[in-house]
């Protein structure tokens, strides 16, 4: 699955405003496929227009432009294998369990494999779907959908805009589908990268090996260090130019010592 087997559904979305905001949101993360239920009158009247919706979108009017309205949300999902309901709300007719959006991207990356995978069916559109700005999701349009998703917030506000909410899941599903987790485009200039596990092993025991070049270890305990230092780099979030730099440093000390070595025995020789 790729990020293009995403949909986002709005239901009962009433603010053209909102709209807009929602289909930039979808394209700083690479989706693009939108679809509308019912959408509330001060969204019908610029369905065909959109001007509003095209200011507040800016560059990603397109989406918009190639979005489906839908008369309910059964009917917008007809081809979809798994709706995701947004909510914050609990009750008795309403889902009983929820998942973070970040613990939802990486449960649907493990559950569907990139299409063409030999042990997977592919399977059909992923939609999230999301409610009103004022009401939410109904409670018959949650209990259309398989899975309930919820934002944490505080309880001094727990209400999130809708361009917000949906920025948020499409950025959680882009580092799932789209970023670097997923083999997606290259990182930017001056991203931080951390060391990964092999990494920070070879940057230890560089390290390790060159104190040993300094006779340091003329007591058992090396090992226990490599792996003291693996795990103080791995903590730290080294990148690879910082684990470059602190591989240097160890170096050029040993190339020091070596002359500062070398430089007491022709001391000791010259005093003879």
């Amino acid at each position: 699955m790729f990020l293009s087997d995403f949909v986002i559904v709005l239901s009962g979305v009433s603010e053209p405003g909102n709209a807009g905001a929602v289909c930039r949101a979808m394209k700083n993360m690479g989706l693009s496929r939108l679809r509308l239920v019912k959408p509330g009158p001060g969204l019908t009247e610029q369905i065909s227009g959109g001007s509003l919706i095209r200011a507040r979108a800016v560059h990603a009017a397109d989406v918009w432009e190639q979005a489906k309205v839908f008369p309910t949300l059964a009917e917008a999902a007809a081809d979809c294998s798994l709706l995701v309901g947004t909510t914050r709300r609990r009750g008795r007719r309403r889902k009983s369990v929820s998942m973070d959006p970040r613990s939802l991207a990486v449960w649907l990356r493990d559950r569907f494999p990139p299409a063409g995978d030999a042990a997977e069916p592919e399977a059909g559109p992923v939609a999230l779907v999301f409610g009103n700005e004022r009401t939410g999701l109904e409670d018959a349009e949650l209990d259309i959908c398989n899975i309930a998703s919820h934002i944490p917030v505080s309880d001094d506000f727990p209400s999130l805009n809708l361009s917000h909410a949906v920025q948020i899941y499409a950025y959680e599903l882009f580092l799932a589908f789209g970023g670097r987790l997923a083999a997606g485009p290259d990182p930017v200039k001056g991203e931080w990268i951390p060391l990964n596990r092999q990494e920070a092993d070879c940057l230890s025991a560089a390290i390790t090996d060159t104190l040993a070049g300094l006779g340091f270890y003329k007591h058992p305990g090396r090992e226990e260090q490599t792996r003291f230092l693996c795990d103080l780099i791995s903590r730290a979030g080294l990148t690879g130019r910082e684990g470059n730099y602190l591989k240097d440093i160890f170096v050029k000390a040993a190339r020091l010592g070596s002359f500062s070595a070398a430089g007491r025995s022709l001391d000791i020789l010259n005093g003879f």
